[in-house]
């Protein structure tokens, strides 16, 4: 089998094993999360060797002319030698210029780039700390009105970054960043087709991105917005997304509470039952899902059986 070296050493890999799975078996602490080639927090510099086409197919083609490849989607064929990324090739600076709380476990970030950044409402960007901590987080700002990305953190029971971010960043200091990656994107073209968006947590960070750059747009069919938490206290931005309820007549905007104590003005159960209890038939719909793997793999599969054609199912779920 061939060999991975990193830092001198080199490590055998097993059969159908990725450079990930052989690097974390050995001991080795690669910074990784959706195993999918979709975060891209597990990329890494091929100094020496060959590496497989598939393992480049989703980066941006500086990046590939780089030598860096996903290592949770590279099978190598031959010895390879690999490094974690130059920070000058990858990251730029960011400035914390917000901060601000949002609900008992989430916090609103603006971020102020040391150069331009061109992205598309809904994308995400890699987070990473000085500690070599990297995280993948949504941006819900809009870039035609608004001058600072903007991210929207829970404070996660064993994140570390979600606790330095929310304890210790604060307006003034810098972190690195990397992107933007993801097609969790509003696209025109379809302006009158109805639009489905579900998501729970922090999920309904891209969510409110796309809805604002859909208006922006002037998209004119049906947008329904699901968000769900399990405690009522944990829907945030609800005054803001009921206003905007208010001002557009194709905007249906539903708070959904799985656990007790549903206050007024939000439904009881969760956000993917409630979505397809309302929208059994799903053919003619656009649709965006973010939040709990679980939740988005759940709604995917429903909405595939309830008529609606992959193409037109876009997702991002985040474990960290």
């Amino acid at each position: 089998m061939p060999n991975i070296t990193y830092q001198g050493k080199a490590y055998s890999g097993l059969p159908d094993e990725t450079v990930l799975d052989t690097m974390r078996r050995n001991g080795i602490e690669v910074p990784f999360s959706c195993r999918a080639g979709d975060c891209q927090t597990c990329m890494l510099l091929c100094k020496k060797g060959e590496i497989t086409e598939r393992s480049q197919n989703k980066l941006k083609p500086a990046l590939k002319s780089l030598n860096y490849f996903l290592a949770c989607q590279c099978q190598p064929e031959q010895d390879i030698e690999v490094s974690l990324p130059d920070d000058e090739d990858v990251y730029i600076s960011a400035r914390c210029v917000g901060k601000q709380q949002l609900s008992p476990t989430v916090w609103r970030f603006q971020l102020e780039t040391a150069v331009p950044m061109f992205y598309h409402a809904g994308q995400f960007v890699n987070l990473k700390h000085k500690a070599g901590w990297v995280r993948s987080y949504s941006l819900a700002s809009l870039p035609a009105e608004d001058e600072h990305l903007e991210i929207q953190v829970r404070r996660m029971p064993d994140g570390q970054m979600s606790h330095w971010l929310i304890d210790e960043f604060d307006v003034g200091m810098h972190i690195e960043l990397e992107g933007p990656n993801g097609h969790c994107i509003y696209t025109d073209g379809q302006a009158d087709k109805p639009i489905l968006m579900v998501g729970t947590g922090t999920g309904l960070a891209p969510l409110v991105g796309i809805l604002r750059d859909a208006l922006h747009q002037g998209h004119s069919g049906p947008i329904h917005l699901y968000h769900g938490t399990r405690n009522p206290e944990e829907i945030y931005l609800h005054d803001e997304l009921t206003e905007i309820d208010r001002q557009y007549e194709n905007v249906h905007y539903h708070a959904c509470v799985s656990g007790d104590n549903v206050a007024a003005g939000m439904q009881a159960g969760r956000a993917s039952d409630i979505a397809m209890q309302d929208h059994p038939d799903l053919k003619a719909y656009r649709i965006f899902l973010c939040g709990l793997p679980a939740m988005v793999r759940g709604m995917r599969k429903n909405a595939f059986l309830a008529g609606a054609a992959m193409p037109n199912i876009s997702a991002d779920a985040f474990t960290k």
